[in-house]
């Protein structure tokens, strides 16, 4: 497991811009299996986590005229038992971080792996989610 001193500040960069940090499977399911939609965050120390997933989804929920109706995250190494949920909720997809999953009325309707951040710049990610977001939410 990361230590705090790490995870903290790099959570804050998601939860200081709105998004919900969930810590347990409870809250994962809660928070998924709600009526509408969910976006979920799984958070990570990496640089392209740094660099293209946690800028393109502030990005993306700052610039975005439809939203989802939940904003979330969890943190890889760090919040064990709900990325192991989340994780669940998203198969047959393999444990991937960082990663970015949308749910419609507890069902995964779109999944971002780690393959399409990496190497993508923030604009191409946010521009990406904020399509899926017409798509998917109300």
């Amino acid at each position: 497991m990361y230590p705090a001193e790490i995870v903290l500040p790099m959570k804050a960069e998601l939860v200081d811009n709105g998004f919900t940090d969930l810590t347990t499977a409870a809250e994962v399911e809660n928070a998924v299996k709600q009526e509408g939609t969910t976006l979920v965050v799984i958070n990570s120390v990496c640089g392209c986590a740094a660099g293209a997933c946690r800028p393109g989804v502030v990005m993306a929920i700052a610039n975005a005229t439809i939203k989802p109706d939940r904003i979330t995250t969890s943190f890889a190494g760090f919040d064990v038992e709900a990325v192991n949920k989340v994780r669940e909720l998203h198969l047959p997809y393999p444990p991937s971080s960082p990663a970015i999953a949308l749910f419609k009325d507890g069902n995964l309707v779109s999944m971002v792996e780690r393959h399409h951040i990496e190497g993508s710049p923030a604009q191409v990610i946010a521009q990406h989610l904020i399509s899926l977001f017409k798509e998917h939410c109300n």
